[in-house]
């Protein structure tokens, strides 16, 4: 008799289990056109932070934040480009440069805080509490992008935002309703996003 009464009770967890974890994407969702090059090494972007090192020199070692141009200023050099380097390629690159005034020269990069270049970032903008690019990771959803972002502020039309994503070498937008998803808990609205992908949280029509 137990076993009978527990039964739907089994049934009714499992199906909220499986349903917990769907992501299925909207109706006319399309995929980006990305390559998933994401196993590769790590490409250094603008807005970047890390620590260069110095081996016995730690009046040349400092930390940096890669600027809107790609570039950094450290110790000895100035306006080094390093968007869209490895980190190794940005540790020889500072070696070819010190090494004219520091013998047997070595750097180590430490990377702090990095978001990646603009391919691989997701960017959140409008009525978000942090509007911010996030670094794009596999399998990432429009709610660990907004959980990174703070949420929606008191003014954001959660329903009216939008996806802005490249589709065929066109610029296509596509609607998300994320009210409904943080407000709700509608794990239908769910989707996943793609690198390079913008998304924008219009403000509520009052």
């Amino acid at each position: 008799m137990i076993g009978r009464l527990m039964l739907p009770a089994l049934l009714v967890v499992t199906c909220l289990w499986g349903c917990a974890n769907l992501t299925p994407a909207p109706v006319g969702l399309a995929t980006a056109d990305t390559t998933d090059d994401l196993g590769k090494d790590y490409l250094i972007g603008p807005g970047d932070q890390f620590q260069v090192f110095v081996w016995r020199n730690p009046d040349l070692s400092s930390t940096v934040r890669v600027r809107p141009d790609g570039r950094i200023s450290v110790p000895l050099i100035d306006d080094l480009p390093v968007a869209g380097k490895t980190p190794s390629d940005v540790e020889r690159g500072m070696e070819e440069k010190l090494a004219e005034y520091v013998r047997d020269v070595k750097v180590t990069i430490i990377m702090v805080d990095f978001v990646g270049p603009m391919n691989r970032q997701v960017r959140v903008v409008g009525e978000a509490t942090k509007p911010q690019s996030l670094s794009y990771r596999r399998g990432m959803t429009v709610l660990d992008v907004m959980i990174g972002a703070g949420g929606l502020t008191p003014f954001a039309a959660g329903n009216r935002a939008t996806i802005s994503r490249m589709v065929k070498g066109q610029p296509a937008t596509f609607g998300v309703r994320l009210a409904d998803l943080l407000k709700d808990g509608d794990l239908t609205a769910n989707v996943e996003v793609a690198p390079g992908d913008v998304i924008m949280v219009p403000q509520s029509r009052f």
